[in-house]
């Protein structure tokens, strides 16, 4: 108990913190500046130890087992709290000990040869295809969606996400040969397809997105120009005229940056377009949370740009264009958080009350990453010749505009 009061006092420097022990003793932790307020009572003797030297996991795992409860407030609540701490600048000896060790240990740690990477997509994206259905929208686009506006619901914005990506695809004529790596269930591909006319070979680590994309294609009646392989990007072979990944970066691993870009440009045809969609950090490399990488995404990373921009140098494809989106991955988790808490009695019925936790857990504290420390997500477009796309970014919301003039029209061609 000692500890996590030491702990407490040190990293509490904005809002207020109550806890309550297992003896019925509280204890009240208050910053200088007002914010975000929460009461916690502590069940047994061992949590308050087991916190206090290794936070980063403890404070989690405490949560999944029902070692704390929140009394006022929410989960959101306090880890809003806690999270507003520790990016002000609240810290204390034993957590900074910790950050180093795994920054010596990173490399490690998010090292993904292609049996650990099968492992490590299963882990997250084999469980139930039930469980995503509850959450995510009707296509299952399980990454940061985009809201131009900012009042667009989650089917409006994912929407606007792949058509988004499409207009950086320059996807100009129907025919092109597209690759998606981290293809998911599918309904990238799927509209790339429809909308734009392309031919698109997904690939995934995960048998169970393989078979509902596979399944989504025929009942569509568009396998002729949609297939899916259960296949690593690193056994890619052939050449494409368009390269797509979405949310799948984050977890190749730095040790494996430099050959993700070589098969990228390997791939690609001399005059095509790829586009890289994932997570990044803002103040520069670092590691991923010791809960989030053990439960959640084992040996997943979001990197810094400082990361991935030498890999892509080495790799000789040039950038051609840059963008970052900042909030949009914190609006489209609170809708994630929100259809989970009002299916979460179903999503019981599937895995049970700790899967629960664990997972409310996982989106609470995602989305306060995107909101309070910065994390945004990156899309890098890539080419082999400066020549190959436009000079200029109009382009982009006209081919978004046209896309929707398409969707509305009475009698679409699909092209």
């Amino acid at each position: 108990m000692r500890l996590l009061d030491t702990l407490l006092r040190r990293v509490i420097v904005l809002g207020r913190l109550t806890v309550i022990w297992p003896d019925g003793s509280s204890s009240t932790y208050a910053g200088a500046t007002p914010g975000p307020e929460a009461r916690i009572r502590v069940h047994d003797r061992a949590t308050p130890t087991r916190i206090a030297l290794n936070p980063g996991l403890r404070f989690g795992e405490a949560w999944m087992d029902g070692a704390f409860t929140v009394e006022d407030g929410t989960l959101y609540d306090l880890l809003d709290l806690m999270m507003l701490n520790l990016e002000r600048g609240g810290s204390h000896p034993v957590m900074r000990l910790i950050e180093r060790a795994n920054t010596w240990l990173r490399r490690v740690q998010q090292a993904n040869p292609i049996g650990r990477a099968k492992h490590n997509v299963a882990h997250h994206y084999d469980l139930s295809g039930r469980l995503y259905s509850l959450f995510l929208d009707r296509d299952r686009q399980y990454s940061c969606a985009y809201f131009p506006r900012g009042d667009e619901t989650l089917e409006e914005a994912q929407l606007a996400k792949k058509r988004h990506i499409a207009a950086k695809l320059l996807l100009t004529r129907p025919g092109l040969r597209v690759l998606d790596i981290g293809s998911g269930w599918g309904g990238l591909a799927l509209t790339l397809a429809r909308e734009f006319g392309a031919d698109v070979t997904g690939i995934t680590l995960s048998e169970e997105q393989h078979r509902e994309a596979t399944a989504r294609a025929a009942a569509e009646g568009l396998s002729g120009r949609v297939r899916f392989h259960l296949q690593d990007y690193r056994e890619v072979t052939g050449t494409f005229d368009r390269i797509v990944s979405v949310g799948m970066f984050e977890h190749v691993g730095i040790p494996h940056y430099d050959t993700f870009f070589r098969v990228v440009a390997r791939a690609l045809v001399p005059d095509g377009v790829a586009l890289i969609h994932a997570i990044g950090r803002p103040e520069g490399p670092g590691t991923t949370n010791a809960w989030l990488r053990k439960y959640i995404f084992p040996g997943g990373y979001s990197p810094a740009l400082s990361e991935v921009l030498p890999a892509i140098e080495r790799s000789r494809l040039l950038l051609t264009d840059l963008e970052t989106l900042r909030l949009h991955y914190a609006a489209t988790i609170r809708h994630w958080r929100e259809r989970f808490a009002r299916n979460r009695d179903a999503i019981a019925a599937i895995y049970d009350e700790r899967f629960c936790r664990m997972w409310e857990f996982y989106l609470v504290a995602c989305e306060l990453a995107f909101r309070h420390q910065g994390h945004f997500v990156w899309q890098a477009q890539l080419a082999h010749r400066q020549d190959v796309v436009p000079l200029t970014r109009d382009y982009i919301a006209e081919a978004e505009a046209a896309a929707a003039r398409r969707a509305a029209s009475p009698v679409s061609t699909g092209l």
